[in-house]
């Protein structure tokens, strides 16, 4: 019953605050519950939706629709309008296969994907020049897919307990967003006409919009966190990355992400020329791109089996679609050679759920969860061989001696990831500039893999409706089936950790351990879970391994 589902929200949505200990802002507890609210930006007023406590401006232009002739270019700044412009519909995703919450084969939360999608989100508990820390989130999917509206990732909760401003954007994503042409078309890129990490330029033009309008919603252009899970932690990474980012944001949170490297020029130049290649065109054909249909350019993305830029991991020769280091936007890769020294005294957050790939076999068949010793070997003998294959089963054996063949398995392919993110904490704690602080997501769902005996943890993007207070939403997904109170209780920590760094810059909650900032020496980690603590340097013998490797 709708009226049934209703009370569910509202009892937990208030368990939430209550824990939290925050409270509404007079300002917005003052103003009716629905209807709606305007607000200035430098290109024109626009109008947002009153409800659930907060004020929604949903589909604001931060800049120019990247069509025709401003296909693979740079973003250029919204024209302004005359009068008060509506914003209170989700806009069009980037460009993408429709589906899930998007077009007339999703569930109508979204419209249809669209090449005209330089839109962004923002949630506000008032626009009142309230001055609130601004989280700013930069969404998953590879650089492939993913928008700024879903519905795991809405920002309601965070505006209405923690009293924050969250803002999110729609971007490029693949082949629009990251098709490099400036080597191919004969000096274009020196000259400007084609754009290097377009995508990126567009989070970069969506970071500069939030800085300069975002305290006429109630935000502190002073105090901007940006945040990203995956793809989004990877694109967080670039903008930490970024010179011309450097004056826009203040800390920064990099989740289950560890991008040492991107690819290079080169490698993106050779994706241009294999892109190329597919469509049937050469380098002087480069000017016919404009008028290709965006579909025929999906089409050629799709049939390279969407080859998105990982988010952690080396990538290869021919790399997929995602930022890179083209020596001028991204002038260097993000942590391989220490952390960018213009982002020294930004605080950062990083690390990984306990569980990552169990989430990339979810959805496939079972057979991985069932597994045992020789499968064990047969599966991991596709990455390791010989004396190397044996050292690793024999360490995590020591190190995890009750667990099951699948559950190594998870544990070893998981921790590379791990490995990773580690070096990205010691390369910002070498800076000795900022803290760094690290956390593992070990809350132990036991929900069951379809099938089978195996409760899958805490997967890959387990964490994205725990830090946005949103646990229970999307339960008929796997991820957020557990409604158990434990579960709850995760969330309430995860969020209000996040917000209390978007506040301070060092995370805190209530009911939540003191959380000491990383160091080689201690290592001190975050185990999130529904009782929080401190673990100095876990799975000791794993991280070792990794470094005599």
């Amino acid at each position: 019953m709708p009226g049934s589902r209703m009370t569910r929200r509202t009892m937990i949505g208030g368990a939430l605050s209550v824990a939290a200990g925050v409270s509404m802002p007079s300002s917005a507890l003052a103003r009716p519950a629905h209807g709606t609210d305007e607000a200035p930006t430098r290109h024109g007023r626009v109008r947002g939706r009153r409800e659930d406590g907060i004020v929604k401006f949903l589909g604001v232009p931060y800049a120019m629709p990247p069509l025709g002739a401003l296909r693979f270019k740079a973003p250029r700044p919204p024209r302004s309008w005359h009068g008060v412009r509506d914003a209170v519909d989700f806009p069009n995703p980037s460009f993408q296969v429709a589906g899930a919450e998007m077009g007339p084969n999703g569930n109508g939360r979204m419209p249809a994907p669209s090449e005209d999608c330089l839109y962004l989100n923002i949630w506000t508990p008032a626009a009142d020049r309230g001055r609130r820390p601004v989280m700013f989130y930069n969404h998953g999917g590879g650089y492939m897919i993913g928008s700024g509206s879903a519905t795991g990732q809405d920002g309601t909760r965070l505006a209405q307990l923690y009293d924050v401003v969250v803002v999110e954007s729609n971007h490029r994503l693949g082949l629009l967003g990251y098709l490099f042409l400036g080597d191919l078309a004969g000096g274009g890129y020196a000259g400007g006409e084609y754009a290097a990490n377009q995508g990126m330029l567009d989070i970069l033009a969506a970071l500069r919009w939030t800085r300069e309008n975002i305290e006429y919603f109630g935000g502190d252009p002073d105090n901007i966190m940006v945040w990203g899970e995956s793809g989004g932690g990877a694109k967080t990474a670039a903008v930490h990355t970024m010179p011309d980012a450097a004056r826009l944001f203040h800390k920064a949170s990099i989740e289950s992400a560890a991008p040492l490297r991107f690819p290079t020029r080169e490698g993106a130049t050779a994706r241009a020329r294999r892109t190329l290649e597919l469509l049937g065109l050469t380098t002087a054909d480069i000017p016919r791109l404009h008028d290709i249909p965006a579909e025929r350019l999906l089409a050629v993305q799709q049939s390279e089996a969407a080859n998105g830029a990982p988010p952690w991991g080396d990538p290869g020769p021919l790399p997929g679609f995602g930022a890179f280091v083209d020596g001028t936007v991204i002038p260097r890769h993000p942590f391989a050679d220490g952390a960018a020294p213009f982002s020294a005294g930004k605080p950062l957050m990083c690390g990984t759920c306990r569980d990552e790939t169990v989430f990339f076999s979810l959805f496939g068949p079972p057979d991985i969860f069932r597994i045992d010793d020789a499968g064990l070997r047969r599966e991991l003998g596709r990455t390791y061989q010989g004396a190397e294959l044996d050292r690793i089963i024999g360490t995590f054996r020591r190190s995890r001696p009750d667990a099951t063949p699948a559950q190594l398995y998870f544990a070893i392919t998981t921790s590379p990831i791990w490995r990773d993110s580690i070096k990205i904490a010691e390369a910002k704690a070498a800076q000795r500039a900022a803290p760094v602080f690290m956390y593992q997501l070990a809350y132990p769902s036991p929900t069951l893999v379809p099938g089978t005996d195996f409760p899958i943890g805490s997967p890959h993007a387990s964490d994205i409706n725990l830090k946005f207070a949103n646990a229970d939403q999307n339960t008929d997904y796997i991820l957020n089936r557990d409604q158990s109170p434990a579960r709850l209780a995760t969330a309430r920590h995860m969020s209000g950790l996040w917000a209390g760094f978007a506040h301070t810059g060092r995370p805190s909650a209530r009911n939540v351990p003191t959380w000491p900032a990383y160091t080689p020496q201690r290592r001190a980690t975050m185990w999130l879970d529904a009782e929080c603590r401190i673990v100095n340097d876990p799975d000791r013998p794993e991280r070792l391994f990794w470094q005599t490797s």
